[in-house]
């Protein structure tokens, strides 16, 4: 059985039960690390929901949740929804990121 998606009133926030497992599994990422899409959706309890991740991140701008410290598996940065990839490289190298 397929859930509709729902969305909270901050900025279209995904908020559904995934999505927040989602968030909970990228707030730990610590600076410096960087963790997969499918890392993610694995670890939130749907390892083949990496999609599913990617557009939760990108509908994302709660500065608790750094989104931008998840990354494609393709070893590619991946986009990011303040900036584009450029700024989400930047601030993973202020963070520490190599």
């Amino acid at each position: 059985m397929t859930r509709p998606l729902t969305y909270s009133n901050t900025k279209g926030r995904i908020d559904t039960p995934f999505a927040r497992k989602v968030y909970a599994v990228v707030a730990k990422i610590p600076k410096g690390k960087v963790m997969t899409y499918g890392q993610v959706a694995k670890k939130a309890g749907n390892p083949g929901a990496a999609r599913a991740v990617g557009s939760i991140m990108s509908h994302n701008y709660n500065p608790k949740i750094p989104c931008h410290r998840v990354v494609r598996s393709d070893g590619k940065i991946g986009n990011y929804n303040r900036g584009g990839s450029k700024r989400k490289l930047e601030i993973l190298r202020e963070e520490g990121y190599r």
